[in-house]
């Protein structure tokens, strides 16, 4: 056998060592890659620490020992007695489960029950509906709040290559980003927030349609709270059909919003009706107050029946290795709930109640800071629709009632209005009074 022939090269090694690597390439073209001794294969102590993403804003507050300190981010819902909030006819539905002897604990299919899928679904589009009388809609039961991403994603990645750039947009930042972005995608994200003018501008929406490539991927969050007129919607159509941009919604807390079930997930049916094949990831955590459960379904819309199931048998696939079984409890009270009308209607009824009361706290918050003589308008508050609403606080006002007042809100001033209740309102809205009139005088 004749000599390999050798190259030899330094390299800088860790922590700014020179390594010796010699690459061999022998008559049978075997590549042999041979390390120096002291260069070592990775290890954990090299791991370097992960950029905080969330969740550094509630350790500081709890870290805090100031007995007036408040926390106004939480995600889920919340009652006047600062707990989670969670629907009556869940609690009673949960202890039915558990105490009957008749239920199978075997493992679940790969695509979740099937009994909730399709009640998912009738919720999502209603029993009779074009879409579901069709066949044309289906899913797949998926895990946590991500998971109808994770598993969309992943579809996209495989199946639609040529569509490699995704858009995310939404009244807010949205964590599908990091998603897309660790399996390769191009990711843009923007807000159709407007901080200048205090309002969720559907031209935003519009624009960014107008300037996104061909063939993208558009994934749409708080699409119900952005109000576009009958133009806007034909034009919105429009441009998303001619650059054939493929949509992936996002419905976290349907019912939440106004109230309205069927309200809430009303734009779906334009889609449908203009015949858009999209993905939705549809959570059902929050509306029902199962948060710990982490629920939801990954929607899959057609152009016919026999696509459909073939999309649904890669989802299959890749459901089978990202989680195999999908969790039973929190599908199990869901399907409970939606297949038994009057349960159902008792569920539908606290949610309204959740909407009411959210409303009547924005406009106390409202008429409070109007009394105080705060500068500024604050129609905008109940001008938003949902639990989730923007304060229309500035960076420095944030940090104000932060630092001085203690009061915890994202920078971008974004909070959860069940969190203010009748023993905390005054307290919050003469500091956000006082951090207003204080940025007003610095800035003179």
């Amino acid at each position: 056998m004749a000599a390999a022939k050798t190259w030899s090269w330094d390299l800088q090694g860790q922590r700014g060592q020179q390594r010796d690597v010699r690459v061999e390439l022998s008559e049978h073209c075997l590549l042999f890659v041979c390390l120096a001794p002291d260069l070592q294969p990775p290890h954990p102590a090299y791991v370097p620490m992960a950029q905080k993403l969330e969740g550094s804003l509630l350790k500081t507050y709890k870290q805090d020992d100031n007995p007036n300190k408040m926390f106004l981010a939480y995600k889920v819902c919340m009652t006047s007695k600062g707990r989670p909030w969670v629907s009556s006819v869940v609690r009673k539905t949960r202890m039915q489960i558990a105490q009957d002897p008749s239920l199978n604990y075997e493992y679940t299919p790969v695509m979740g029950m099937k009994s909730f899928v399709q009640a998912s679904l009738n919720l999502l589009f209603g029993k009779n509906s074009q879409v579901i009388v069709e066949n044309r809609a289906g899913g797949v039961q998926t895990v946590g709040d991500s998971g109808a991403f994770q598993l969309g994603a992943q579809f996209l990645k495989s199946w639609c290559q040529s569509s490699q750039i995704v858009y995310i947009v939404s009244s807010q930042k949205e964590p599908h980003g990091l998603i897309f972005q660790d399996m390769g995608f191009t990711v843009y994200e923007h807000t159709f927030w407007d901080s200048a003018h205090l309002c969720l501008d559907p031209n935003m929406l519009l624009d960014v349609v107008k300037h996104a490539p061909h063939g993208c991927v558009f994934v749409i969050g708080s699409m119900g709270n952005c109000q576009l007129t009958p133009s806007q919607w034909t034009q919105l159509m429009t441009l998303m059909k001619s650059k054939e941009i493929f949509p992936f919604f996002d419905i976290p807390y349907q019912g939440l919003s106004t109230g309205d079930l069927e309200e809430d997930a009303r734009f779906l049916h334009y889609f449908v009706s203009q015949g858009f094949e999209f993905f939705c990831s549809q959570s059902l955590s929050k509306n029902f107050g199962i948060y710990d459960e982490g629920v939801g379904t990954l929607v899959v819309v057609t152009l016919d029946n026999q696509l459909l199931l073939r999309v649904l048998s890669q989802l299959m696939n890749f459901a089978r290795a990202l989680w195999l079984n999908p969790p039973t409890t929190g599908a199990r009270i869901i399907t409970s709930v939606l297949c038994n009308p009057a349960m159902q209607g008792e569920w539908r009824q606290s949610l309204e109640g959740v909407v009411e009361n959210v409303m009547m706290t924005k406009e106390k918050v409202k008429e409070k800071l109007r009394l105080l003589g705060t500068p500024g308008s604050w129609d905008h508050i109940t001008e938003q629709k949902g639990s989730h609403s923007y304060l229309g606080l500035n960076s420095q006002q944030v940090e104000y009632l932060i630092s001085e007042k203690h009061i915890y809100i994202p920078k971008n001033g974004r909070i959860n209005f069940t969190c203010i209740n009748s023993y905390n309102i005054d307290y919050i809205t003469s500091s956000i009074n006082e951090a207003v009139c204080f940025t007003k005088d610095s800035e003179r």
